[in-house]
């Protein structure tokens, strides 16, 4: 365990700069992860962490102590809190913060059994949302258009709250291709939709298609699925929010699957 406190320390540099920097983070093929909770879910889910450091202040605290007595020495670096606070990009300053090698996905097999497709999803607080519904409803496949916000930007992470660790994200995809070699039911979630979710068999393998938080698909896109389908809306509202419109349609996947059971 190293106590860095120059900020012209080499390593303390690198960290602030893959903070504050997308640039940085893809040219080092690095993903910072941003406070306590990230790293416990990276290290449950995946493993131990390229990197650790703790907040001086925060060494001896009963979580942090717990946390590093899973870790070893060598990969820790203990930061002066003035340092902790440059390098994190939380409003409040984490105790914690990890890095790790930016994971690669696998291609998505076009006989999965249930893939949340995201075409140019812009709010990085909406693709962590998804994410985490994704993950929580026990989808594993998720691909998204070169357009769709960085699955590994901070902000998205922090949304995701661990979600990402245990998905397959394919990002920079092809989603017109995907969607046209997918073996199952591609369903664009759309207004206007010719049924609603609620009518479809989700039992079989099942492609949920979003789009932008304004514009929604792309005509292309909506073509090419099986079917454009909606959420119905008795109240007087135009429209519901991306993630909310992932998160119902992927329960309603959970329950006709459990009712199956």
């Amino acid at each position: 365990m190293k106590t860095l406190r120059s900020r012209d320390n080499a390593f303390v540099k690198q960290l602030i700069a893959l903070a504050h920097s997308s640039r940085e983070r893809k040219k080092a093929g690095l993903t910072v992860l941003d406070g306590i909770h990230l790293v416990r879910a990276y290290r449950d889910a995946v493993g131990l962490p390229t990197q650790v450091v703790i907040a001086e202040s925060a060494i001896k605290t009963p979580e942090v102590v717990a946390l590093l007595a899973t870790i070893e020495d060598a990969r820790v670096y203990v930061l002066a809190d003035n340092l902790m606070k440059e390098a994190s990009a939380l409003d409040s300053p984490a105790a914690v913060i990890a890095t790790i090698e930016t994971p690669v996905a696998k291609p998505t097999a076009p006989k999965a059994a249930s893939v949340l497709v995201l075409e140019d999803v812009q709010d990085p607080g909406n693709v962590g949302s998804m994410l985490r519904s994704a993950a929580a409803a026990g989808v594993h496949e998720v691909v998204c258009s070169p357009t769709t916000a960085f699955a590994w930007a901070p902000k998205v992470l922090r949304a995701g709250q661990g979600a990402h660790f245990l998905l397959n994200i394919v990002e920079g995809s092809d989603v017109l291709n995907f969607v046209r070699e997918f073996h199952g039911e591609s369903l664009a979630l759309a207004p206007l939709g010719a049924r609603t979710i609620y009518d479809c068999d989700l039992r079989k393998p099942t492609a949920w298609l979003i789009g932008n938080e304004g514009a929604g698909l792309s005509p292309a896109l909506v073509a090419a699925a099986s079917a454009r389908v909606q959420i119905p809306m008795p109240g007087k509202m135009e429209s519901l929010n991306a993630a909310a419109t992932a998160a119902i349609a992927l329960f309603e996947m959970v329950r006709q699957r459990e009712v199956k059971k």
